[in-house]
């Protein structure tokens, strides 16, 4: 690896260790790509859709398909991918917030387009669209699909290739934290594909945590637009709007789903022993 400095348009130096493939990463054509294309998110989201919801139809009269060594390769390589992404985020997340504070993490703009996070800033809002195919497990092997799952698979899709190509602010804790969930997450999903006994604890941790992912969404979104109005926070009303829906819906639907599963169904358990 090699030692680089980066002065961005604040004037500060952040020191960092990058690999040859992010030094190599051209960041500008990856912004230049999605300007031009983001709106192909739409194309991939009515896909989902059809190919979601016609599959379930097609699986009616079939047999539910086993595929647990397909899930457990699927789990892991995306389990895998947000531990290292959320590792060299988070790396640069440090450094700015040690060099430079709070406020500088939230509306520095160089987290796409600075040493290592630029490359992992792209692959992130790229993965959105494989992982999609998280559902296609679930229609084929005939689990029960709630609406939290696809209207998130397709919200974070659509936000995130929106978001990318106007360079935000908050880019760098969305994309940080949901590394971060996503690590958690999918390790989870690998081990249970796996057979594996994972202690209920660990699966209300990352539902708390993805609830705490929200919030603190909504936290970010709320500073932008305070700090926008300052002139020192690039962002535009309606992606500050649109950030604020679907974080506040996040939040609710998340928080629904933790109390029916852990809250409402132990309460059910213990009263029934």
């Amino acid at each position: 690896m090699k030692m680089l400095l980066l002065v961005n348009e604040t004037d500060f130096q952040v020191q960092l260790s990058e690999f040859s493939f992010e030094r190599r990463f051209d960041e500008r054509g990856a912004i230049e790509w999605m300007q031009e294309n983001w709106s192909k998110s739409f194309m991939f989201s009515a896909l989902y859709a059809a190919l979601v919801f016609g599959g379930q139809h097609h699986m009616k009269t079939r047999a539910k398909l086993n595929l647990r060594v397909p899930l457990v390769l699927w789990s892991l390589s995306l389990a895998v991918f947000s531990i290292i992404g959320a590792v060299r985020t988070g790396s640069y997340m440090f450094h700015i917030l040690s060099s430079c504070g709070f406020k500088h993490s939230i509306c520095d703009q160089s987290f796409y387009i600075g040493p290592v996070s630029k490359f992992w800033a792209y692959a992130f809002v790229l993965s959105k669209a494989p992982e999609l195919g998280d559902t296609v497990f679930i229609v084929l092997r005939k689990q029960k699909l709630i609406f939290l799952h696809w209207y998130h698979h397709i919200t974070v899709l659509l936000y995130s290739w929106y978001s990318y190509k106007d360079m935000v602010a908050g880019g760098g804790w969305f994309m940080t934290m949901n590394y971060s969930v996503h690590a958690l997450m999918y390790s989870y999903y690998a081990a249970r594909a796996a057979g594996l006994r994972v202690p209920r604890p660990f699966a209300v941790l990352i539902t708390s945590a993805q609830i705490a992912q929200m919030g603190m969404g909504l936290t970010v979104s709320g500073l932008v637009y305070s700090w926008m109005q300052q002139g020192n926070c690039h962002s535009h009303l309606d992606n500050i709007t649109w950030a604020t829906l679907m974080y506040l819906s996040y939040l609710l639907l998340f928080s629904n789903f933790f109390y029916h599963t852990y809250v409402r169904c132990h309460a059910k358990t213990t009263k029934t022993d």
